[in-house]
């Protein structure tokens, strides 16, 4: 009842407002269309899709906020928002950005409630409507990675599996299906990654692998919320890629390869690509033998039918947990004088990666990362692993950094780290330098060899009587890393003493901003990455920042909420939710 009483007071306050916004002469709100997000780097003013394109690029044209006066950029405003209660111990997983249409944005909390915002007072913003879509906060995690925007709706993935459109005027709940389900063993789905919407098709992908589902990603229809295809990451016994499980118990049925991060699109070929997560059982490739497609990938579909129409893979037989779930970023730029249409992706194994779009097909790959032993490095022909193996069912790899079953008592140490180089942290890219950004975690980790035991030939785990591995982290701290797209060389790399859980953004005004767990706002030179301010807001940050403008004046928002406790460190900042909005004086 609480609910319906808030919707109908929010309704009227939008009213309100939208009349208030034509008689200031103001920003009149036309509909967020295909048009509008095709070309959404041409409305440098706003920041319409999580990434601020279809191809990922998180970069503005703005250029208001430059090198020169970055120093006097200053907090303007801030909100509190709700997605705290009950959020135990490791807090909320609101690695998110509002998204911004003519000053108003709208955002989400990690316990599903939706926001919008007018944003469009200097040293203001104001709720214009909230709706709360009761998530049962017993047996779900407050977690969000963001929402979409498409015409009058606004999108959004819920933790307890529904995902949900609403009104953008008014905030009414349109329609309400819940999607993610629990499987025969156990396993619970659930969203770990923004909806986007491409051509009226809602995307959507289940990211819990690691709890032995299946990934999957699934295209719902915008106007009624019913599912028009679905394409699973495993596959099962007879599909293309089955023949690369080699097991005698099914696997397959609680294989993993969950999608954590949203992908990008690519409005000529109308693909949707993706990166997809680990194989599961993670530390365990014996328990898996083959290649495991398509698992640690980055896989293209179409999105009018959901069939595959490429992919790449990145490690096969992982064991490292080296799970490629992060950004794929779309640009057309030179690499060794051809103009080639790329995907590019800073990739969780530690190497800097482009492709070609159009097919998959490689191109070139360099390691970003200080520390890199699991392999010799990348064939310049295939992309594969220098120790890669077609005739082995289980890959050796670097021997010294792989552990296996015959290890249970040998600690194997491999570099990157099993949270590094960067997962699903939001990269950058500028087009007119060619410089492509990733922040993530540095260092290494070692583990030893454990034996995971199927629940009984008819697939499943049998968690309790599978061995535990021993594991610990070395040189763990963060970095931010500017690679040229063109020879994949590092251009520069700044050092940070914590992980960097948050993103980055690039900007035509000379600068990269990223935020850290220790509450600071960062902004560095786009070419050196020397820092040129900070600012610490006393609380964790993992949400990406974003820039927009209201009128002739630019502004930088990040989102607050929650930690990440690997290793327990910085352990003295309490959990906030907040929305913080930056100006120049």
């Amino acid at each position: 009842m609480h609910r319906h009483l808030l919707l109908r007071t929010a309704a009227a306050c939008a009213l309100v407002v939208s009349a208030w916004a034509v008689t200031l002469g103001g920003q009149y709100t036309i509909t967020v269309n295909r048009d509008r997000l095709i070309n959404a780097q041409n409305e440098p003013q706003n920041w319409l899709l999580m990434n601020g394109d279809y191809g990922s690029q998180r970069y503005s044209k703005l250029t208001q906020i430059n090198r020169d006066n970055v120093k006097d950029l200053r907090m303007v405003w801030a909100l509190a928002l709700g997605g705290m209660q009950d959020t135990g111990q490791n807090g909320p997983e609101n690695e998110l950005n509002p998204l911004i249409d003519n000053g108003f944005m709208y955002t989400s909390d990690g316990w599903g409630t939706i926001y919008k915002i007018d944003a469009r007072q200097p040293d203001y913003g104001q709720y214009v409507w909230i709706t709360d879509p009761g998530v049962e906060h017993e047996g779900n995690r407050s977690r969000t990675r963001g929402i979409a925007l498409w015409e009058e709706r606004v999108l959004a993935n819920l933790p307890d599996g529904r995902v949900i459109a609403l009104d953008r005027d008014t905030g009414e709940i349109i329609w309400d299906h819940e999607i993610a389900i629990t499987n025969e063993f156990g396993g619970r789905e659930a969203f770990r990654a923004a909806p986007l919407v491409a051509d009226g098709t809602v995307i959507i992908q289940n990211g819990t692998g690691d709890a032995g589902t299946r990934g999957w990603v699934a295209g719902l229809d915008v106007e009624t919320g019913e599912e028009k295809w679905r394409w699973y990451v495993v596959p099962e016994p007879g599909e293309p890629g089955s023949e690369t499980w080699k097991d005698d118990h099914n696997a397959w049925k609680t294989g993993g390869g969950g999608i954590w991060q949203t992908g990008s699109y690519d409005p000529e070929t109308n693909l949707y690509i993706f990166g997809t997560g680990n194989p599961y059982p993670i530390y365990d490739p014996e328990y898996r033998p083959g290649d495991n497609l398509y698992t640690n990938s980055v896989v293209a579909v179409d999105v009018a039918t959901g069939e595959r129409a490429w992919h790449f893979q990145y490690t096969p037989n992982d064991s490292w947990d080296y799970d490629e779930v992060g950004i794929h970023m779309l640009y057309d730029t030179m690499i060794d004088g051809r103009l080639r249409k790329v995907v590019s992706h800073y990739a969780r194994n530690g190497f800097f990666y482009s492709l070609d779009r159009t097919d998959g097909a490689f191109i070139k790959g360099e390691q970003y990362v200080n520390d890199l032993n699991w392999t010799a490095g990348l064939d310049p022909v295939t992309g594969r692993p220098l120790d890669y193996d077609p005739n082995l069912d289980v890959q050796i790899y670097n021997p010294e950094a792989r552990a296996l079953r015959a290890d249970r008592d040998t600690m194997k140490r491999a570099c990157p780290t099993w949270h590094g180089g960067i997962a699903h942290q939001p990269t950058a890219f500028n087009p007119e330098k060619g410089i492509a950004y990733g922040a993530g975690t540095e260092g290494c980790f070692s583990q030893s060899g454990a034996a995971v035991v199927p629940l009984s030939p008819e697939g499943g785990v049998d968690r309790a009587a599978s061995e535990r591995r021993e594991y610990t982290s070395d040189l763990y701290y963060g970095s931010v890393t500017a690679v040229d797209a063109d020879t994949h060389q590092i251009m520069a790399k700044a050092i940070t003493e914590i992980e960097v859980r948050s993103g980055m953004l690039a900007t035509a005004g000379g600068l990269v901003f990223t935020a850290l767990q220790d509450g600071w706002i960062v902004g560095y030179h786009d070419e050196t990455l020397q820092e040129l301010w900070r600012f610490n807001v006393g609380t964790p940050l993992k949400g990406a920042p974003v820039t927009y403008a209201v009128g002739p004046r630019q502004y930088i928002a990040v989102q607050a909420s929650g930690r990440h406790l690997h290793p327990v460190r910085y352990d003295n900042l309490e959990n906030s939710s907040y929305l913080f909005v930056f100006a120049l004086e």
